[in-house]
């Protein structure tokens, strides 16, 4: 059963933003790097080709941020999943697994959409190499839905795996722990519960409504204080 530790709001944000900006310093740095490459040796294509791949893996990765930890712009509380959709494939262009999205489209509450975003992170990082991740989305009212990653090793995050079986300890959350704490604790908001199920080879989380029930549009999310 999921069980989360206590943190302030301003605690979450602040840790949120650590995890926000560990994302995406690697390839602003790639930009500087070729830049400054270029300074010295304007016109060569080596450096162009590091200042284009970095640019687009920083567009990419703050425009997948934007809805899976911003407000996406939206006055509503609504995601269109097509929209969730396009900025998760930009976001796995960059990363070492590819990602397959499959199942119904529609909109839906906007915490729904971050989880599934969130756990497509939390999928590819616990792929050693290569690998595939898997988003199906099953139905939309009740909302229902798997991410499923697959790989030649599959490693999990233990202070995920501790959240997920309610077992954590009393150690202070960090940026890299702050993702999966995110996700559960959209998913507590959203009356959601998700599950996992781990082999060898795979890992697949599970979103469902909590007792089968479709799950009121939640947008707003504060954190639990101590």
């Amino acid at each position: 059963m999921t069980s989360l530790p206590s943190i302030s709001a301003a605690d979450l944000a602040a840790l949120l933003s650590s995890r926000l900006c560990h994302d995406i310093i690697s390839p602003v740095f790639g930009i500087q790097s070729g830049l400054e490459l270029l300074d010295d040796m304007p016109g060569d294509k080596e450096s162009m080709e590091l200042v284009r791949s970095s640019l687009k893996s920083a567009v990419a990765k703050l425009q997948f941020a934007r809805i899976a930890f911003g407000a996406a712009g939206s006055q509503t509380a609504m995601i269109d999943l097509n929209d969730a959709k396009t900025v998760a494939v930009g976001y796995m262009d960059h990363e070492k697994a590819a990602l397959v999205w499959e199942g119904e489209n529609g909109f839906v509450p906007k915490n729904f959409a971050k989880i599934v975003l969130n756990l497509i992170v939390m999928a590819s990082a616990s792929i050693s190499r290569g690998g595939e991740v898997r988003v199906e989305i099953e139905k939309i009212e009740p909302f229902a839905a798997t991410v499923r990653a697959s790989g030649e090793r599959i490693r999990m995050q233990p202070r995920l795996v501790a959240m997920l079986d309610g077992t954590h300890g009393e150690e202070a959350l960090d940026a890299q722990a702050i993702q999966p704490y995110y996700t559960l604790f959209l998913a507590e908001e959203s009356d959601l519960a998700i599950s996992y199920e781990k082999t060898d080879g795979s890992v697949v989380f599970t979103i469902r409504t909590k007792g089968g029930e479709s799950a009121a549009p939640a947008d707003s999310a504060e954190a639990p204080t101590a």
